[in-house]
């Protein structure tokens, strides 16, 4: 499961890092503690796009909880923060946007936690790509759903949301949680963000290029997801 996570990149940052064409939206404060149910930055890929010769990079908002296009109540999403790989392509929920709005989630690292021998409560750790100076970027899917009370012309009748994908963890990271999100290195983010790749062999064959991340034990402030700031990333000694 993915259920916390940190973004402190600005939005020139990861027009950079992602060679983004189009920044979509007002641009979020940076957070070391994303939360479910937030609007979170999220980067997709459009073929549609006439400016930019049929395909295009974006970064946008999305609020962190997929609701399905043929959802009656978008409060399903709560439910929906993360996407199991092993039924990505069956389940009903997931499996259109799978195969045709996958998209990126940006991160510093994210946040585990585990329960260890004598301990009251569980001990947090903060999972990062290490010496390396890119973000990690978690698979994610997209949808646009309409809201069918809110009239035509008013810009709050889309609304966009997503979901973290996850996977069972390796053997490293195991002990820790016994799942981790999808993590897809750079050398394949330009696929798996075309939206021309819909069979479901090519997803599969994305699906196994996996990478681990390194992780540290942090303080367990940020259990609370009132607290905010760089501090909650740092290391702390493990009880």
């Amino acid at each position: 499961m993915c259920g916390r996570y940190a973004n402190s990149r600005s939005d020139a940052q990861l027009q950079h890092e992602f060679g983004v064409q189009r920044v979509r939206g007002e641009e979020l404060a940076p957070s070391w503690n994303v939360a479910p149910s937030q609007d979170v930055r999220i980067i997709l890929d459009r073929t549609d796009d006439a400016e930019f010769s049929g395909r295009a990079r974006e970064l946008r908002t999305a609020r962190w909880g997929l609701v399905p296009f043929w959802a009656q109540d978008p409060r399903i999403g709560s439910r929906m923060i993360n996407a199991r790989v092993e039924t990505l392509t069956s389940k009903p929920a997931f499996q259109r946007a799978a195969l045709r709005r996958r998209c990126l989630v940006p991160a510093d690292g994210y946040y585990e936690w585990t329960q260890r021998p004598g301990q009251g409560r569980k001990q947090p750790y903060f999972l990062h790509p290490g010496q390396q100076t890119e973000p990690l970027a978690f698979g994610g899917l997209y949808e646009i759903w309409r809201n069918p009370e809110v009239p035509d012309g008013d810009p709050h009748r889309w609304l966009v949301s997503t979901t973290i994908i996850t996977h069972s963890a390796a053997d490293a990271l195991g002990h820790v949680h016994d799942r981790m999100p999808l993590l897809i290195p750079a050398q394949a983010r330009d696929s798996w963000l075309d939206p021309n790749l819909q069979h479901d062999d090519d997803l599969n064959q994305l699906l196994h290029d996996l990478h681990e991340p390194e992780l540290h034990p942090v303080s367990t402030e940020v259990n609370n997801v009132g607290n905010n700031g760089s501090e909650l990333v740092a290391p702390v000694e493990d009880s």
